[in-house]
Formats: structure tokens, C-alpha cells, sequence
């Protein structure tokens, strides 16, 4: 059974119960920590940063961008809107230091790996990032530090990125340096989803590295769940996506499923999740972005491969999640055939290219994929989007339509619609495909 983590004061009391149900005696470790360094102010870091800072934890945010660190030193930088006032409060205080000088790191108490790690366009993990990252802390690590990646990565990475080369440099991981392995778990543009409000899953090369990680995660997270080592925390992230990558693609089919039986697939979902145990609602839409769920279950896939290993249910969820894009196109084909329009030559307006909504994020959007592929077949298109004003395609680069109501045209595709932002004006186009499935069916009913 994990321990549960009770905090009082500066100290961490853990207590563990053995197999037989008795009690081990407690530990104590000294939870007062006076900096963290963050590395990688993106979607993960830059909220971590911001979060610690906000309780009194020294912060020095550090990137290898000048660019984004002007970002967020001009407060346009993608947030929530509670993290917004956070980084405006804070810039001018003494607690957040935003840096280029990756020596900042060495006088931190702990650091907090927080850098990209994308797939490739084979589908091959993108270490890159990480690599070059973990190696400058490596070399600048100092005896006393914890080092904690949340970077989603490989089953082992930690071991091979991190614990091998300090051991190369003659320090100890759980007696010189402590080293651990906590996944992280932001939701991009999901107020209700903080910090403060998710768990954390803590895996430490040691009880002592896992201790120290702690020390820190738990000035952002109420609760922390211990687990045996890095590999465990590790796997425990691409199973989170992989289960979720899954289920959107069973959702997809289905929705296939119901428009060919001539029913509505979300009233079916509906009425599914009023089932009190053995249900999840998952939800069709175009497709997948982020860099989550279209990308960690491939860390996971790759690594099995080079064992020789297959994982077919993974396999054939992100082969239908890969597939969806093209299935919209194929649809607004099918709509436009049956108004009596061919495909090439349409005037088609995307609405919404962001990866999801309340977001100012294109990465891995499907909506790049869809206008590719309509730009391919013939089509003349556009998009619009409040947050998002420019996008790059294979065909050029595109602006957003600031007046998308007055345009003369052939379909309207919905593939992100952000909150408080007013689509009301699409009632008028005389055709529309629902990718996202939340407009009025009885205005909308084309669906995938």
C-alpha cells in the first residue's frame, strides 16, 4: 500500500503500512525548500513556475528562448486566467527570475525538467530537447540537489538520461543527489483542472529521492502518490494517455457507427454515462492535438518495438486517431457531393484551428492535417479562430478571417470552438459539418 503523505509545518511525517497491516515507524524529512528551478517555460513549466512562486518558493524560471521569455515578460503568453494575474503580480517581485543562463540552476534547492518531447513525423520519439536539457543539468549539478523530470518520455529514460551520467560524475543518486521521475499533469485551457486540485505520482530512485521530490511537489499539489521507482511513474503517464487515446478512438467509431444507423451518437453517450460504475464518457470530435495524446502513446510503441513487442490495441487506436483528419475531409466531400458541389474548387472555412478550446495552441492540431489535405484536393480555404491569427501549412501561411460571417461560403467546418466566443453568426451558412458535435443538431445535423 503507498504511503500516505501528511504535512505540518516543514516536515514530512510518511507512514507505511506493511503487508501484515502493522505500522512502520514514521519518517521524518526536512520539507523547508527555498528555490526551484524550472526548466522549460511551455505549457507545463511556465504554470509550475508560477504556482511555486505564489506560495513563497523562490523561482528561477529558465529557456533557451529569448523569444518566449519576452512573451511572458509581456504578459502574452497563453494562460489561464488565474495564472494570468499570477505572472502579474509576480514578474516585479524577488520570488520569479526568468533567465537564458542555465548557471542559475546550480544555486537551486531542487529542478524541475519540464522541456517538450514530441514524435517525429515517422513517429519516432523526439529526445532532443530532453537530451541536451538533461545533459547541461548533469554537468551542472551540485551535491545536495533533487532533480526531478516530469517530461513524458520512455520507460527507463530517467535512469539513462539522469542517474547514469551523475553516477559517470562520481555522484551518489540518494545520498550525494536525489533523483525522481513525477509525470506532469497539466490541462491546457481546463480552469477546474489545477494544480493545487491533481494528485501527483511521485517516483523516486530511491525512498529518499522520492522524499525530496515531494518535499517539493507538495507546495503545488495537495496530494502526492508514492510509487516504487521511476520506471513505475513513468509507465504510469503512458498508460494515463494510452487509455485516453483508446477511448477517443472507440468514440470515433462509434459515431461512425450511430450516423449510419441513423441515431445521435452523443445522445447514446449520454445516456451510457448515466450507468453509475463501468462507464467513461468519452467523446467523437476531428481528431486529436497536443502534445499528449497524439504523440505518449508512441513512446511506449517505439520502446516495445525495439523489444521485438506488439501492443495492438495501442497499435490500432493511434492508427484510427491518425486516420480521423482525413475522415473529416472525406465527409465535407460527401456533404458538398450531396448539395451538388464537387470538393475541388469549394470555398471551405475551418472554424477553430486550435488543438482545443480555450487555447491559443495549433501543435499536432488536427485542423493543420484538414486544410492540408482540402488545400491538396482543390479547395479554396480559410479559417478563423479568436485566438490563434496565423497558422503555417504545407501551402503557405495562413491569416485569420476576422469577419467570417461575411464570406461567400460552400461549407463551414467546426472543428474548435472556444468558450465565451460567439458562433452564433453560423446559423446563416447554408452548410455546416459539426465536427466538435456541440452544435444545435436541430440547426446543424451534419456530423462525422
Amino acid at each position: 500500500m503507498p504511503p500516505t503523505d501528511v504535512y505540518s509545518s516543514n516536515l514530512l511525517v510518511t507512514e507505511t503500512l506493511h503487508p501484515d497491516g502493522s505500522r512502520a515507524r514514521p519518517s521524518r524529512v526536512d520539507t523547508a525548500l527555498h528555490s526551484v528551478g524550472i526548466v522549460g517555460l511551455g505549457y507545463v513549466g511556465l504554470p509550475t513556475a508560477l504556482a511555486l512562486a505564489d506560495v513563497d518558493v523562490e523561482v528561477v524560471g529558465y529557456d533557451v528562448s529569448e523569444a518566449r521569455l519576452a512573451s511572458i515578460k509581456a504578459q502574452t503568453a497563453d494562460l489561464l486566467p488565474a495564472d494570468q494575474e499570477r505572472l502579474a503580480r509576480l514578474l516585479d517581485s524577488e520570488l520569479l527570475t526568468l533567465t537564458t543562463e542555465h548557471a542559475a540552476l546550480s544555486a537551486v534547492d531542487t529542478v524541475l525538467i519540464c522541456v517538450p518531447t514530441p514524435v517525429d513525423r515517422h513517429l519516432v520519439p523526439d529526445l532532443t530537447m530532453l537530451s541536451e536539457c538533461c545533459e547541461s543539468v548533469v554537468n551542472s549539478t551540485r551535491a545536495g540537489q533533487t532533480i526531478v523530470m516530469t517530461s513524458t518520455t520512455y520507460v527507463g529514460c530517467t535512469r539513462e538520461f539522469l542517474v547514469e551520467p551523475l553516477r559517470r560524475r562520481g555522484l551518489i543518486v540518494g545520498e550525494d543527489v536525489f533523483v525522481a521521475f513525477s509525470p506532469e499533469r497539466i490541462d491546457p485551457g481546463v480552469a477546474d483542472h489545477t494544480q493545487e486540485s491533481t494528485p501527483r505520482v511521485v517516483g523516486g530512485v530511491t525512498a529518499a529521492c522520492t522524499d525530496r521530490a515531494v518535499r517539493t511537489l507538495s507546495k503545488v499539489a495537495a496530494v502526492t502518490h508514492r510509487v516504487s521507482s521511476p520506471e513505475a511513474a513513468e509507465l504510469t503517464k503512458l498508460l494515463e494517455n494510452t487509455f485516453r487515446a483508446v477511448n477517443i478512438a472507440l468514440a470515433n467509431e462509434f459515431s461512425g457507427i450511430a450516423l449510419q444507423l441513423g441515431v445521435d451518437v452523443i445522445e447514446v453517450i449520454g445516456a451510457a454515462a448515466t450507468k453509475p460504475y463501468g462507464f467513461m464518457p468519452f467523446y467523437p470530435g476531428p481528431g486529436v492535438g497536443g502534445h499528449c495524446i497524439p504523440c505518449d502513446p508512441h513512446y511506449l510503441l517505439w520502446q516495445l518495438k525495439a523489444n521485438r513487442k506488439q501492443s495492438p490495441v495501442t497499435e490500432a487506436a493511434m492508427a484510427s486517431i491518425a486516420a480521423r483528419p482525413q475522415s473529416v475531409v472525406v465527409r465535407a466531400q460527401e456533404l458538398l457531393a450531396e448539395a451538388g458541389r464537387p470538393l475541388s474548387g469549394s470555398r471551405i472555412l475551418l472554424v477553430g484551428v486550435a488543438y482545443k478550446p480555450g487555447v491559443a495552441d495549433v501543435r499536432e492540431s488536427p485542423a493543420l492535417e484538414i486544410l492540408d489535405e482540402l488545400v491538396r484536393r482543390g479547395v479554396e480555404v480559410a479559417y478563423t479562430d479568436a485566438l490563434v491569427e496565423r497558422v503555417t501549412t504545407k501551402a503557405g501561411s495562413l491569416t485569420a478571417e476576422s469577419e467570417p460571417v461575411t464570406g461567400d461560403w460552400d461549407l463551414l467546418i467546426a472543428h474548435t470552438l472556444h468558450p465565451a466566443v460567439d458562433h452564433s453568426w453560423m446559423a446563416s451558412a447554408p452548410l455546416v459539418l459539426d465536427a466538435t458535435y456541440t452544435l444545435d443538431r436541430d440547426i446543424h445535423p451534419h456530423v462525422l
